[in-house]
């Protein structure tokens, strides 16, 4: 190996500057080129962008574009479900929110309520088919029936999210490399993300269907359904799991004149996305093994960022809310990568 292709670890991680020193020792030339490079390479790790994207107001609404619509939103207790609940509400829908949290389900119903909104809320879990339903006759019962939904409850490991995080004992159904993960992180996963998704999609286009009136979806993917992510299979395949959902019911129902689509981001500022990075701080300990993680951090969006920021709400909630407008009415079958760039390279 030639010696610059060693030296040129140093602006990968500190391990490859030992492992170098190790087989050999630079000349002074080629160390201040190593060091050039290093210095190179952080100048340019985050900030390139000459003219920063803004995000939306998160206030920002389009009154009255949803007016007498109603839509079930899973995974409203907060995050983008809380959000798109209530901006839904601002404009002009009514909402039929679920959620496994009950305390904040229910600020996220009461919120709407006093903003003005109509808002049912339904305790449960999503993949309980009774839960499913549930929220399907509600949507009936109360506002004389269904016009889609956003299904956006979601899991990234297999702890009951309302918990408080407590990696000692939880660490049996925190997310692990396919050789160490444990049966219950799998299936509570999958059941979360997967039979969840099923269970919703079944009981909202039985009434879609038996109104033929149309209707509108938006199931809430992750680039995780698009590509691999390092240490996470369980969610992986949960999330390719719903964007294959999505195709299969945007096939089958485009005849009754209801609408499929997904939506897939990298990094947004929400409590599951923090909850994870401290569980994946809590786990570093454990760590056995080489570890793919940090071998792609960056969105090009996040990249070129001055702050490396993540995605906002609002970001999320606007794509979603299109996509359940009547100016979505040619997209169906779309596996949006709302991702600031992630699948592009």
């Amino acid at each position: 190996m030639d010696r610059r292709d060693v030296l040129k670890g140093v602006t990968l991680a500190a391990g490859a500057v030992v492992a170098a020193k190790q087989v050999l020792t630079p000349t002074p030339a080629e160390a201040q080129d190593a060091s050039a490079e290093a210095q190179a390479a952080n100048r340019n790790a985050v900030g390139n962008a000459l003219v920063p994207m803004t995000p939306p107001d998160p206030d920002y609404f389009i009154p009255g574009r949803f007016a007498g619509k109603t839509f079930i939103v899973t995974g409203m207790a907060r995050g983008m479900g809380a959000a798109a609940a209530m901006r839904l509400a601002r404009e002009g829908a009514n909402v039929v929110g679920v959620d496994w949290i009950k305390d904040l389900g229910e600020a996220s119903h009461q919120a709407i309520l006093a903003a003005g909104g109509k808002s049912v809320f339904i305790h449960g879990d999503i993949a309980d088919p009774a839960v499913a339903q549930a929220a399907v006759d509600q949507a009936v019962a109360v506002f004389g029936g269904l016009d889609g939904a956003l299904n956006n409850a979601g899991v990234m490991d297999g702890v009951f999210s309302g918990d408080p995080i407590d990696y000692a004992s939880q660490k049996p159904l925190v997310f692990a490399k396919i050789h160490e993960a444990t049966d219950d992180y799998w299936n509570n996963v999958l059941r979360s993300n997967a039979t969840g998704m099923f269970t919703s999609l079944r009981a909202e286009l039985r009434q879609l269907v038996a109104q033929n009136r149309g209707g509108a979806i938006v199931n809430v993917g992750s680039i995780a359904g698009m590509t691999g992510l390092a240490g996470n299979p369980a969610y992986v395949a949960s999330k390719h799991a719903v964007n294959g959902l999505t195709k299969n019911a945007a096939i089958d129902y485009a005849p009754y004149g209801i609408r499929v689509n997904s939506v897939n981001m990298a990094a947004t500022d929400t409590p599951m996305v923090e909850r994870a990075g401290v569980l994946v701080r809590a786990s570093g300990a454990d760590a056995t093994g080489p570890s793919m993680g940090r071998a792609k951090i960056h969105s090009v969006m996040s990249y070129t960022d001055p702050n490396g920021r993540s995605a906002t709400v609002g970001e999320q909630v606007g794509m979603m809310l299109f996509l359940l407008s009547p100016e979505a009415s040619n997209f169906t079958g779309g596996i949006y990568a709302t991702d600031g760039g992630w699948t592009a390279y």
